[in-house]
């Protein structure tokens, strides 16, 4: 019975599927394939690259590479007609200073020594960019785009400065080479760069960022994450991090740039925002206020009490409690005791004042306090 049953409902099946052949319109299929045919070439994938240009357009930041055609006709992206940054099908071939009467050979003639370099950078945003906007800007758009006309390279390569080129050991200043990067990447983050601390310094982008490979998830850093690539300047910070408490960067949960902004500041630590304290706001909004009693080295800088990238004191104290309080409070009012590590738990004299948590076992809201009662800032 239970093959019988089966049998039949098989049978069913077949005839329902022939039955809905029979019975849909002859043009259906021809109408899907029409309709697929007839679909924007913007948003077909290429079988070369996997890219097409409308997912590149999606791809690249406004603030970064401007707008191009499918970006502005795509209605769910904003606009970007005012950026100052240029579009990747109109990127200019700049100009070496070293080699000013170089003209344009053409990608094809970079590749035909450069083989190599090609199969790593085929892959990159950058020349994926250029390739697809070269109609416009042409077929010399993949290369001298970024490393200038190569006509006199081509003729002596061995000659110093006869191409852009973004290492230290190049002829090519530094100033140059974050040029041409301004060139397209203008404008947003970037606009603080020129006068910034890293550019007085002698860096350029290619210190930080390797648009010929892909070392990082994304960024094209030159190491494998951003808070590597600020390490292997910045190792005096870096070691911070190994402190008892710090910031959880070591854990992955934040990056430098959480903070800081690279690429140029109006403050000298190069500080995303105005102040320190303004900083600290954007995760501790708790102690931004106002309060209706405010503690005035609090309000003045976070920086007075707490060493934001490491310590080995609590929450990240510049030093231990009751000391640190003692920097300003001592031998006024109270406490009329000057307190000394002797005076600490492990210490030769314990000072139950001082035991736990110390100060802040009394003067628990030392931020600030909102109650009418805590201008001690007991509670």
């Amino acid at each position: 019975m239970r093959l019988v049953s089966l049998c039949c409902a098989a049978l069913l099946s077949v005839m329902l599927i022939v039955a809905g052949m029979l019975l849909s319109p002859p043009g259906a299929q021809a109408q899907q394939a029409a309709a697929s045919s007839a679909a924007p070439p913007d948003v077909q994938h290429s079988a070369s690259s996997g890219l097409s240009q409308g997912d590149i357009a999606r791809m690249l930041p406004a603030t970064d590479m401007g707008a191009n055609a499918a970006r502005q006709k795509d209605p769910h992206l904003a606009p970007v007609s005012d950026s100052p940054a240029t579009p990747f099908d109109a990127a200019p071939i700049p100009v070496n200073p070293l080699a000013p009467n170089a003209d344009a050979i053409g990608a094809k003639t970079c590749v035909a020594c450069h083989a190599q370099e090609n199969i790593q950078a085929s892959h990159s945003l950058h020349v994926i960019s250029f390739r697809a906007g070269a109609a416009n800007s042409g077929p010399q758009a993949a290369c001298e785009t970024c490393h200038g006309p190569g006509s006199v390279h081509a003729k002596d390569p061995t000659a110093p400065g006869s191409i852009i080129a973004y290492t230290h050991e190049s002829k090519t200043p530094p100033r140059v080479q974050a040029g041409v990067c301004l060139g397209c990447h203008a404008g947003g983050a970037r606009q603080h760069w020129v006068g910034s601390v890293h550019e007085n310094r002698g860096l350029s982008c290619s210190d930080c960022h390797n648009p010929m490979t892909r070392l990082s998830p994304e960024g094209l850093l030159a190491a494998s994450s951003i808070n590597e690539v600020c390490a292997s300047c910045h190792q005096d910070i870096r070691a911070k991090f190994n402190r008892r408490s710090h910031m959880p960067l070591p854990e992955g949960q934040m990056a430098c740039t959480d903070c800081h902004n690279p690429h140029g500041s109006i403050t000298k630590p190069l500080l995303k925002t105005d102040t320190v304290n303004e900083t600290c706001y954007t995760c501790h909004a708790e102690k931004r206020g106002p309060f209706l009693f405010e503690h005035a080295p609090v309000r003045e800088n976070c920086l007075n009490c707490h060493d934001v990238h490491g310590s080995n004191q609590q929450t990240l104290l510049v030093a231990p409690i009751p000391m640190l309080c003692q920097q300003c409070h001592t031998m006024t009012l109270h406490p009329n005791d000057l307190q000394t590590p002797a005076g600490l738990g492990t210490g030769p004299h314990p000072d139950e004042r001082i035991i736990g948590r110390g100060c802040l076992t009394c003067h628990s809201n030392i931020h600030g306090s909102n109650n009418p009662s805590g201008p001690k800032f007991h509670e």
